[in-house]
């Protein structure tokens, strides 16, 4: 066995040889690998057969069962497993390679039971991997941090590519596992550093090649060589095939996201991304290729619809991906240090502003960065921490971001039209983490995609994409106010009478409620397909009222004098906040007033008659007594018939009834201690006769119980024991038979009790407080 509190790479184990013969071997060697086959992860093929299905179930149980067998060994035989077993990275490899993402729809489980065993899968993937990178289990089990860091680099068992599918797969959940798992990865070997750093310009490539693809490499921000001579052969997408765009954008989203929630788990890589100018490349990638595959799967004619709006989905969540991480990158390489306040803040102000200033031609992605994450509020958040900050320079900029919004052709949300500051530093501070949670937990679900055509037609197609697009994510938000909209409502229609408000409305809709248009184009007969099909006379939708809260709401204290939501007014007299004006504290504790309220109460109970003797010839009532009521309910009465004659047993022999002292009036004090007094030797007789026995006779006790023992023995039938008798006669008259096998009885069951168990009795008293510790 290895020796405790030594590491593991130091440790030396002595096991028989492969002859017999003990040999001494370190730790982590390849012949204490045990011989398994872990078979690598196959995904379910679309539209599979049952046997198929069948062949995946059985395929992922063996690699469950592995992985259960693998996380069960001790330590050492784990890493042993894990270093010197190539079929298990090959398993770990394929999982990661080959396992459905969150937007595979394809991949979606096709029964119960694929769903629950590819969730066994997916959990014991991640828990090995999740051991792998712990380099210390217990104070007994551990690595050299050191020794650790090169085991991990040195047989690949962790490299940037697994780092980022890991985040694409567990991500969602595990974010806090995954940063502790990737955070010690990187501390204990920071050569992943500097393969982060060499790994950035092949992600950067994705969007080069997405630009080539699309024939819009000449446009981009790094097109500085000469162009080739087949550069006007490339096709663009509008031109290449349909599947083709397709692939381009399902391989855009699945980049977008990868990236997106590996910066997202661990924001140290922020800063290499920032160091490899990811910012410029990403604008500029943005402003070049969306517009190009938005229009793209607008205009083309797609056979399979269902395509076209996954596609469309797909890439909508890309774009937002993108904007996320530009928001991540700037946080925490520029933001975050203002935040916490060092000593360069103006510097990083500075980058930050050079940043956003650096946006400012790519219109498109500013206007999209600025809905989601509002530049005013930064630069809000820069003037209160760095008053310094030139006033002019933030003016230019936010001047810059509504002229982004005009130019293409976006009205920006009312929320947004004024400075949202908060009240001090530190709520900006939290305001702006809690934006970066927010944003980075985002994940994409087609279920949030709003149904296309409200308020007329259903739209298919690009039509409903188109119309996704002009609203936004929020549906059809109008951002003009009510008179405002009846204004341009009453000026269409003093033109075109004939037509309906709710026509007029989809129309203002639909172009941004620009009316001038809306009348050039409903009279030059250029309206929008969906527009076409509408109902020119269609009335105005009535808006159903929303029931007010406080109309539904239910509470115990509804209706009483303070009810401010339903009474006009209310007693003020009767509320004030802390102590009463002029009220000091021994006035408060003076007032007897709760005592006068209640004496009434006890003078009611004042005289108490059990029976009162009604003459002949007189009533009831002239005793002030009620009538006799027939239907008079006696259930809870206390008179007990019987119970004052001289023979019962003292069942109203109660203590006469008193009243409070607190309510005694001033003459009654001498009484009743006069009748005290005379009453203390009848009492104190009466005592003698009836005394409680507190501790009976204990021979009494015995004899009562040595009764009914006999009794009841006699009752079943039982012969009563014959008494023991061990003594016997005096030594040399010999003994009776009776006395010997009384005495072998004591001798074969003395065990059960006598001083055998006097450490046992000695706890129970011990343990019940009897013997103090």
């Amino acid at each position: 066995m290895a020796c405790a509190r030594v590491p593991l790479d130091e440790q030396q184990v002595t096991e028989p040889g492969p002859l017999g013969k003990e040999r001494t071997l370190p730790a982590l060697h390849p012949d204490r690998k045990e011989e398994r086959y872990f078979v690598p992860y196959k995904p379910l093929p679309e539209d599979s057969t049952p046997a198929e299905v069948e062949e995946f179930l059985e395929h992922a149980k063996f690699i469950t069962e592995d992985l259960e067998w693998l996380l069960a060994l001790p330590h050492d035989k784990f890493w042993c497993q894990v270093v010197f077993d190539e079929s298990l990275q090959r398993c770990l490899d394929s999982y990661l390679h080959h396992a459905p993402r969150g937007l595979d729809l394809a991949a979606l489980p096709s029964s119960p039971a694929v769903a629950e065993m590819q969730r066994s899968v997916h959990r014991m993937v991640f828990l090995t991997f999740l051991r792998m990178a712990t380099h210390k289990e217990s104070k007994e089990n551990f690595l050299t941090p050191a020794v650790f860091g090169e085991i991990i680099y040195d047989n690949f068992l962790f490299d940037i590519p697994k780092i980022l599918d890991l985040c694409m797969l567990f991500g969602k959940g595990n974010s806090q596992l995954l940063h502790k798992m990737i955070e010690n990865i990187f501390t204990q070997q920071p050569s992943y550093y500097s393969d982060l750093d060499e790994t950035v310009p092949t992600v950067l490539e994705v969007f080069d090649t997405i630009l080539d693809r699309c024939g819009l490499q000449c446009e981009g921000a790094t097109a500085m060589e000469p162009m080739k001579l087949n550069a006007h052969k490339q096709p663009t997408a509008m031109t290449m095939s349909q599947q083709e765009l397709v692939d381009i954008i399902l391989y855009l989203c699945d980049s977008t996201t990868t990236i997106h929630a590996f910066l997202d788990i661990f924001p140290a890589a922020c800063s290499s991304f920032h160091s490899h100018s990811f910012l410029d490349r990403l604008t500029s990638f943005y402003e070049t290729a969306v517009p190009d595959l938005e229009k793209a799967l607008r205009k083309r004619n797609f056979d399979d619809k269902g395509v076209q709006e996954d596609a469309w989905k797909r890439l909508s969540h890309s774009c937002r991906k993108m904007v996320e991480m530009a928001h991540l990158v700037l946080h925490h390489t520029c933001l975050q240090p203002i935040l916490e306040g060092g000593e360069n803040m103006q510097t990083f102000a500075e980058e930050l502003l050079q940043h956003f200033t650096s946006f400012l031609p790519e219109k498109r992605f500013l206007s999209d960065y600025d809905e989601q994450f509002p530049i005013a509020d930064d630069i809000s958040l820069l003037h209160q921490a760095l008053p310094v900050i030139d006033e002019t320079r933030t003016s230019y900029l936010l001047q810059g971001v509504e002229s982004a919004w005009d130019s293409v052709g976006r009205r920006k949300p009312q929320s947004q039209i004024q400075l949202r500051t908060s009240s001090s530093f530190v709520a900006n501070q939290g305001a702006v983490g809690g934006a970066s949670a927010a944003s980075s937990s985002a994940s994409f679900n087609p279920q949030e995609v709003r149904e296309p055509g409200e308020g007329g037609e259903s739209l298919r197609g690009a039509e409903a994409m188109l119309d996704v697009s002009r609203k936004g994510n929020n549906g059809a938000v109008c951002p003009v106010s009510g008179a405002e909209l009846e204004s341009l409502l009453s000026c269409i229609r003093d033109l075109l009478p004939d037509l309906g408000e709710g026509f007029l409305l989809a129309c203002l809709q639909e172009y941004d409620y620009n009316s001038e248009l809306v009348i050039n184009n409903i009279l030059e007969d250029r309206l929008a397909p969906n527009l076409d099909k509408l109902d020119r006379a269609m009335p105005r939708p009535v808006k159903e009222e929303v029931s007010s809260v406080l109309s539904k709401r239910s509470n115990v204290f509804d209706d009483d004098e303070f009810d401010i939501f339903r009474r006009d007014q209310v007693d003020m007299s009767r509320i004030w906040k802390g102590r009463r004006k002029g009220e000091s504290a021994r006035e408060l504790l003076d007032d007897k007033q709760h005592i006068a309220e209640q004496k009434a109460r006890y003078q009611a109970y004042e005289t108490v008659v059990d029976e009162v003797v009604i003459e002949p010839g007189e009533s009831a009532a002239s005793y002030g007594l009620d009538d006799y009521d027939d239907e008079y309910d006696d259930t809870y009465d206390m008179n007990q018939v019987g119970a004052n004659d001289l023979d019962g047993d003292s069942l109203l022999n109660r203590r006469p009834f008193t009243v409070p002292q607190v309510l005694r009036k001033g003459n009654k004090h001498e009484d009743v201690d006069e009748g005290e007094d005379e009453d203390e030797e009848e009492e104190s007789v009466q005592n003698n006769v009836n005394r409680d026995q507190f501790v009976q006779d204990p021979a009494l006790l015995r004899e009562r119980a040595e009764a009914r023992r006999a009794a009841m023995q006699q009752r079943k039938g039982i012969r009563p024991e014959r008494p023991s008798n061990v003594v016997g006669r005096a030594k040399g008259q010999g003994q009776t038979l009776e006395t010997f096998l009384d005495r072998r009885k004591k001798e074969a069951n003395k065990s059960r009790g006598a001083n055998h168990n006097r450490r046992t009795m000695a706890d129970r008293k011990r343990n019940k407080g009897m013997i103090p510790s």
